[in-house]
C-alpha cells in the first residue's frame, strides 16, 4: 500500500478520513492541517516603502477639536512603516462618542455639542440696540417737533421793559383765532365766523423755586395802553393815557402790544410768551383722548355750547372748548371763566405731562402733531421751555403752587380794576421767587 493510502483512518463506514477539507466532530473548528509529504516553505513577505512619520491630526481652521478626519492606528505587530488600515473606532467628520462609533453627540440632531450662549454679552448686545433706537428717535423727534412750532412773536420789539426777575414767567394765551377752520367745525365748536383775532384767555404763569403761581388776567381789565413799537411798521406809538380792557391791546397790535402792556401795568418781565387757537386747543384734548374732570355745579349756555351736570367726567374737545370759554351762565361772568380756565388748563397738563403720554409714541406723536402746529410761540422758546410750562402747570393742580385771579379792587365803566397795592406785592414775590400770599378773587 502506498504512503498515500496509508494516510489517514477510515470511518465506522468504512470511509476514509484524510483530516483535511472536512470539519470535525469535535464541538470546537479544528485548524488547517498539514499534508505530510508537503513541506512549505516560509514565505517572506515583501517590504513595503517606509512612510514618513504622520504628525498628529490637529483640529480644522475655525472648528473645535476632535473634528476633521482622525489618524489611524497601526494593527499590533504590524512593525513600523506598515499600516493595516485597523480603524479605532472613529468615523471620519466625528469622534467616537461615549456611546460608541459613529454615534451622534448630543446637541441636537447632527448638530455637535457647543458651548452655553453668554447671556450676559447677549442683554448687553440687547440693551445697547434699544438705548440706540431710543436716543435716534428721541432725536428725529425733537427736530420733527421742534420744526412744528410757529416761533412768529419777537420779544425784542418790547420797549422799556422791567427787570428781570428770578423766576421763569410766561404769558399764555388762548385766541379766538378760527384760523384753518372749516364752515362745519366753526359750527360744531360754537366759535362763530369772526374775522380777525382776540384773546379769548389770558393768564401769568411763573415757575419759581418756591412754587408755582399761575395769575389769570381778566380780559375786562382796566388797564393802560403805553408807548410801543409798532410790531409791523417799527413806528414808535407815543402814550396817550388810554385806557381799555386788556383783550384790545392784543386786537390793536397783537402779542408784541400786548406783552408790553401786561409789563407795563404789572411792572413784571415776561420771559416766554405762549399761544394757541381754538382748533388746537379742541385737537389736543381728543388726541390726549379726553381730559378727565370734576365739575362742582352744573351750567349750561347756548353761546358757548356747554351743557353739562355736576359730577366727575371726561371731556372731549368740542366739551372743553365750551368749558373754558363759558361765561354768560356765571354770576361773576368773566372771573368765574377764568376760575374755569386755570382749572381746565392744570387738568389737561396734568394729564399730558406723564411718561404714559410723553414716553409712549402712539401716544406723544398724535398730541404733539395735534397742537403744535397751531402753537405760536416767541423765537427765543424752545422745546425745552415748553416742556418746563407744562410741568409748572401740572404742578399746580398737584398742590405745588397756587392759583388765583388777579386782584381786583372795583370797576370802572364795565370794565374790571386790579388792586394796585395786592398786585405790587404780588410781583415783589414773584420777582424774589418767594412763596406767593396774595389772595385773589
Amino acid at each position: 500500500m502506498s504512503d498515500w493510502d496509508g494516510y489517514g483512518e477510515r470511518d465506522a463506514r468504512g470511509r476514509r478520513d484524510d483530516g483535511y477539507g472536512r470539519g470535525s466532530g469535535q464541538g470546537q473548528p479544528e485548524g488547517a492541517q498539514r499534508m505530510r509529504h508537503v513541506q512549505r516553505q516560509p514565505q517572506q513577505r515583501p517590504q513595503r516603502p517606509a512612510r514618513p512619520p504622520v504628525p498628529p491630526q490637529g483640529p480644522p481652521q475655525g472648528g473645535r477639536p476632535g473634528y476633521g478626519v482622525p489618524q489611524q492606528a497601526q494593527a499590533p505587530g504590524s512593525g513600523s512603516g506598515f499600516d493595516s488600515g485597523y480603524n479605532t473606532g472613529q468615523v471620519y467628520g466625528r469622534p467616537a462618542g461615549p456611546g460608541g462609533p459613529g454615534q451622534r453627540p448630543p446637541g441636537g440632531p447632527g448638530r455637535p455639542q457647543g458651548p452655553a450662549p453668554d447671556w450676559r454679552k447677549r442683554i448687553k448686545i440687547g440693551s445697547i440696540a434699544v438705548v440706540s433706537v431710543l436716543l435716534v428717535t428721541g432725536i428725529g423727534t425733537y427736530f420733527w417737533a421742534d420744526s412744528q412750532v410757529r416761533r412768529e412773536v419777537d420779544l425784542s420789539k418790547v420797549i422799556e421793559r422791567p427787570k428781570e426777575g428770578d423766576c421763569t414767567t410766561y404769558l399764555i394765551v388762548g385766541s379766538d383765532s378760527r384760523e384753518g377752520m372749516s364752515d362745519e367745525e366753526k359750527k360744531k365748536l360754537h366759535t362763530g365766523s369772526a374775522e380777525g383775532k382776540r384773546t379769548d384767555s389770558m393768564m401769568i404763569l411763573a415757575k419759581c423755586s418756591s412754587g408755582n403761581t399761575m395769575i389769570s388776567l381778566p380780559r375786562d381789565s382796566d388797564v393802560e395802553i403805553p408807548s410801543f413799537v409798532g410790531s409791523q411798521s417799527g413806528k414808535k406809538f407815543p402814550s396817550q393815557g388810554r385806557r381799555v380792557k386788556l383783550n384790545a391791546a392784543y386786537a390793536e397790535d397783537g402779542p408784541e402790544l400786548l406783552v408790553r402792556t401786561v409789563e407795563f401795568n404789572t411792572g413784571l418781565r415776561i420771559d416766554h410768551y405762549a399761544e394757541i387757537g381754538f382748533a388746537g386747543f379742541a385737537n389736543i384734548v381728543d388726541a390726549l383722548g379726553g381730559v378727565e374732570l370734576d365739575i362742582e355745579q352744573g351750567f349750561k349756555d347756548e353761546k358757548s355750547g356747554a351743557d353739562f351736570k355736576a359730577g366727575k367726567q371726561t371731556l372731549n374737545g368740542e366739551q372743553s372748548l365750551a368749558f373754558v370759554r363759558t361765561r354768560y351762565a356765571f354770576a361773576e361772568s368773566d372771573l368765574q371763566r377764568t376760575k374755569n380756565q386755570q382749572k381746565f388748563l392744570s387738568a389737561l397738563a396734568s394729564q399730558a405731562a406723564t411718561p404714559g403720554t410723553v414716553l409712549n409714541p402712539f401716544s406723544l406723536y398724535p398730541v404733539m402733531g395735534a397742537g403744535l402746529d397751531t402753537l405760536i410761540v416767541d423765537k427765543d422758546m424752545g422745546l425745552w421751555d415748553m416742556g418746563q410750562m407744562f410741568f409748572a402747570m401740572k404742578g399746580i393742580s398737584g398742590g405745588d403752587g397756587v392759583s388765583l385771579n388777579m386782584p381786583i379792587s372795583g370797576q370802572r365803566g364795565g370794565n374790571l380794576v386790579w388792586d394796585k397795592a395786592k398786585v405790587q406785592q404780588l410781583v415783589k414775590e414773584i420777582q424774589n421767587d418767594q412763596k406767593v400770599t396774595v389772595k385773589g378773587q
